[in-house]
């Protein structure tokens, strides 16, 4: 109940105003819905709704997986030399600066119309927390642990497996948890352009002056993000709470 309750009652009495003000006509309903309007919704359209909550959830957990694969190998291999670092890690920011929104259109044009499109935007958004993270814990791990692998003899894999990889970890699972989230939003960004999922749902609806169909597609996009979230929380408790300060009472 300590966990629960914070968070759903401010939950509730915000619910519970909002119903009031559209009701009352202080907020026009074409302007925001009110929350039974947007529950109806989610019932009236739920066929539509839950296949295209599924697209969406495919091309957003095959984007953050690939980008945590790709984002995690790119940063081992620029914390391998500072040369390396200083010669392609700026490409990395620069990659991260361009609006998907500006992308987009050529990924349309590189991928067509599709779930390609879609997983290409939601990889392109979520790879750079990973990479900056895992970068920034791999170079933070103690000097005087590294000479001590050293002193021992120890290869620089053995060193990257054992030491320097599971001393990044808490680093690592902080980018996934950023980037989690950004692939719920590239996702949805793709959508935009390349058609299908939530965000074709969302573009329709717009079109079409349904705003409660809108705030349920939204609603379902925000509990997908939150479902991410929530899993790399359980496995950040899982691997680190024998171990790490972060996680010990969790």
């Amino acid at each position: 109940m300590k966990r629960v309750l914070p968070p759903v009652i401010p939950f509730v009495v915000i619910t519970l105003v909002l119903e009031w003000v559209v009701r009352s006509g202080f907020v026009p309903s074409y302007l925001v819905p009110a929350p039974s309007a947007v529950l109806r919704a989610l019932f009236d359209s739920r066929g539509e709704l839950a296949a295209a909550m599924g697209k969406t959830s495919s091309a957003a957990l095959i984007g953050f997986a690939l980008s945590t694969l790709i984002g995690i190998a790119i940063a081992v291999l620029l914390s391998s030399s500072r040369a390396v670092q200083r010669a392609f890690y700026p490409y990395a920011v620069f990659f991260q600066t361009v609006p998907i929104i500006a992308v987009a259109p050529l990924l349309v044009i590189w991928f067509g119309y599709g779930m390609k499109t879609v997983i290409a935007s939601a990889f392109i958004v979520s790879i750079f927390p990973v990479i900056a993270n895992t970068l920034t814990g791999l170079r933070s791990t103690d000097p005087a642990l590294r000479d001590l692998f050293r002193l021992y003899g120890a290869s620089a894999t053995v060193t990257l497996v054992k030491l320097r990889f599971p001393a990044a970890l808490p680093q690592i699972l902080t980018g996934l948890r950023v980037a989690s989230g950004l692939a719920v939003i590239g996702a949805i960004v793709g959508e935009f352009i390349g058609g299908q999922g939530l965000g074709s749902v969302v573009d329709v609806a717009r079109t079409q002056q349904r705003v409660d169909k809108v705030f349920a597609a939204v609603l379902l996009a925000s509990i997908l993000g939150l479902a991410l979230f929530g899993l790399i929380n359980l496995i950040s408790a899982l691997t680190l709470r024998r171990w790490h300060a972060s996680e010990q009472g969790s």
